[in-house]
């Protein structure tokens, strides 16, 4: 394989980022949409958190986990999304042609969407964190050093699974487009984000465990309720990554090959 094929230009990388970012820095309703659904969302399971927590029993215990839970999960679908939305806003401004006969290579393009999600997913994360300390009074950086395994871990996942959608849209065109923001729901009940796997059926345990964000929330509930931080289940989500990253790595590529062949790059409508 030519060397000068998995070369990277951080000019180019960096370029790309910067057209995002001043995109999002140009546009306030842009900026509010980030903040806004997290914040909705955060308030609605604070209030429950608060709510199930004046109940006696096991029930407030397990109450204990939910903003925690909903924060990790928001990392998890924000992560995705704004790597999907990066993607979308070439699609939209029909840049994508120029882009791919541009001298950007595809796994600069996809790094600098990497950075870009991040960014997007940090504008939204950010606030909402500091409204859960003011109105809950609950400190998600209290998390610590495990904080930085969850973070890492979901942040994998979900440029796994943005690779993936937008090697859909590209191949399909917009007419994929809603993938984008369903896709990752499918992960929602079976990577057990409010509750434990032992939940699940028996016959749907595997599969669950074969998905890396269910170590994250696992390893969560260990350290809020046990005050136990768990590197097995962290390094178990890594190797999970590692496969997730490569698979979708290579079905990102497959399906750009597949859209230049039957020319779809160039019909960038649904």
């Amino acid at each position: 394989m030519n060397s000068n094929a998995l070369s990277l230009s951080a000019r180019r990388i960096g370029a790309m980022a910067l057209r995002h970012f001043y995109l999002l820095r140009s546009s306030w309703p842009r900026l509010l949409e980030i903040v806004y659904w997290p914040a909705v969302q955060m308030t609605m399971w604070g209030f429950l958190q608060l709510g199930v927590s004046k109940q006696p029993g096991a029930l407030a215990v397990a109450a204990s986990t939910f903003l925690a839970a909903f924060l990790l999960w928001d990392i998890l679908f924000r992560g995705q999304l704004g790597f999907s939305m990066s993607f979308l806003e070439e699609m939209w401004s029909r840049n994508l042609p120029n882009l791919m006969i541009s001298p950007l290579r595809p796994h600069e393009f996809v790094l600098a969407l990497i950075l870009m999600g991040t960014v997007r997913m940090a504008i939204g994360l950010v606030p909402v964190t500091i409204l859960a300390i003011v109105f809950f009074g609950f400190n998600f950086w209290s998390l610590g050093i495990a904080l930085a395994a969850f973070f890492a871990n979901l942040l994998f996942t979900s440029w796994a699974v943005g690779m993936f959608c937008s090697g859909l849209v590209l191949r399909n065109g917009l007419g994929a487009e809603g993938l984008t923001w369903s896709l990752m729901f499918i992960l929602l009940p079976l990577t057990c984000v409010y509750y434990p796997v032992a939940t699940l059926p028996g016959w749907l345990q595997p599969i669950a465990w074969a998905l890396p964000p269910t170590a994250v929330f696992e390893g969560m509930r260990a350290l809020v309720l046990e005050h136990t931080f768990r590197s097995d289940l962290m390094l178990w989500s890594l190797a999970l990554n590692a496969v997730w990253l490569s698979v979708a790595a290579i079905a990102f590529t497959a399906l750009l090959n597949s859209a230049r062949r039957v020319g779809s790059l160039i019909q960038v409508g649904e």
